[in-house]
């Protein structure tokens, strides 16, 4: 069932991606967008399905450190470049409706190029500050993740360091990043609505408000699944229950300090 799943995703995002490089009457700023969406979400899976596919199977399921940062690091870039970027599209939607005519010009070339290394940035920020923070932890006691993959609330309770810093760290970045871009996604689509409204025409509205389901439904996917997992985390996370054995990484020489491995 992941292996399916998995392999959806990928053929799904690669041939968005392969279309909308091929066809020239796709070379706009909304599918441009797309087409970036496609590359995070399929490199934020890559970071995580394959390990968790070849753990399925495997009679030692194991992790080196360098590795949990790796993965840890490559999942938060592109999952929280992701985030940003759904803001993106939806300042791109309101541009597209509230002024036709000038689309092309607000949203140029090297308009759409500078928000895209924008949303790069951010995500690669937060997820250098969250890696190096959780890395440079001491590990000294048991060195089994109750998660599928290195995640950072399951990765706080191995270590033998105070994490306060660390959780407040997460709560701030995570709290401002949610707060705005759900801010951002909410005031880019009352605009939307106002400029809609203004819309003579019935077809005119719908044709106006069908740009916008797709791109308003893979945000309350996404927000409302990151709500789920890291609100609820200290509920699944920090429970004293016994751990599944498909669920369950060893984390190799976690007993050893960071900078000697």
């Amino acid at each position: 069932m992941f292996l399916l799943v998995y392999l959806i995703s990928l053929l799904a995002n690669l041939g968005i991606i392969f279309l909308i490089r091929v066809d020239p009457q796709l070379h706009t700023p909304m599918y441009f967008f797309l087409s970036h969406l496609s590359f995070c979400d399929l490199c934020y899976s890559t970071a995580v399905r394959p390990k968790l596919l070849i753990d399925i199977f495997a009679m030692k399921k194991s992790i080196s450190f360098l590795g949990c940062a790796v993965q840890f690091l490559t999942f938060c870039t592109f999952a929280d470049s992701e985030c940003v970027l759904l803001v993106v599209m939806a300042f791109d939607r309101y541009k597209t409706i509230s002024n036709p005519i000038l689309y092309t010009v607000n949203m140029s070339s090297t308009v759409c190029y500078l928000l895209m290394a924008g949303v790069y940035l951010v995500g690669l920020g937060d997820a250098l500050i969250h890696t190096t923070l959780a890395f440079h932890l001491c590990f000294c006691g048991s060195n089994e993740i109750n998660h599928f993959f290195c995640d950072l609330p399951p990765l706080y309770l191995l270590s033998c360091s105070d994490t306060q810093v660390n959780e407040l760290v997460i709560f701030t970045i995570f709290g401002f990043t949610e707060l705005s871009t759900i801010s951002g996604v909410l005031v880019s689509y009352c605009y939307i609505i106002s400029s809609v409204l203004k819309i003579c025409s019935a077809e005119g509205r719908l044709k106006a408000f069908s740009t916008c389901a797709s791109h308003l439904t893979a945000v309350v996917i996404f927000q409302g699944a990151v709500f789920f997992i890291y609100l609820k985390a200290k509920f699944f996370l920090l429970s004293k229950s016994r751990q599944n054995d498909l669920t369950v990484l060893h984390l190799c020489d976690s007993h050893v300090e960071p900078p000697d491995l």
